[in-house]
């Protein structure tokens, strides 16, 4: 199932959804405009058909003293399949790496960081990413503030 496959009701209970996960079947039905059996029925196989993946809390990390946010350039020595496996597979391991990236560009990934401070931004760098497999270089970007970081929304 892709994008075309959707029709009206299906992206939005995506939007509803992505706003709140929560919802009880009968209010999703009223927020859309359909009843609940067919909402329902909609529901699961959006998510058999693997376009919803799963729900979960959204947690604040600034609330949880993880408020030092760093984007990582990494270039690799080496961007042969097995390099790139490798890297990938030791990547999704790090718990501070929130989001990773392969790029077409002057470097091969972008890593989005995150921690509780410098120093201990510093230590991950140092003793994490930069011994990753195939790690050549690395350049690093510290955010200052979040301006929008949002769920992805269905077009409706």
């Amino acid at each position: 199932m892709d994008f075309s496959d959707l029709d009206l009701f299906d992206r939005k209970i995506l939007n509803v959804l992505a706003e709140d996960g929560r919802i009880s079947i009968a209010d999703l039905a009223r927020r859309i405009g359909l009843s609940k059996s067919p909402t329902q029925a909609r529901l699961r196989r959006l998510e058999s058909a693997g376009v919803i993946t799963g729900y979960r809390a959204l947690i604040d990390p600034i609330r949880l003293g993880l408020d030092h946010v760093a984007f990582v350039e990494v270039k690799l020595d080496d961007t042969r399949e097995a390099a790139l496996s490798k890297f990938n597979a030791a990547v999704v391991k790090l718990p501070e790496i929130e989001q990773a990236h392969m790029m077409a560009s002057h470097f091969d990934y972008l890593l989005k960081v995150r921690t509780r401070s410098m120093s201990a931004y510093r230590q991950v760098l140092g003793e994490k990413i930069s011994s990753l497999p195939h790690v050549a270089s690395t350049s690093t970007y510290v955010a200052m503030q979040a301006v929008k970081e949002d769920a992805v929304m269905a077009p409706v």
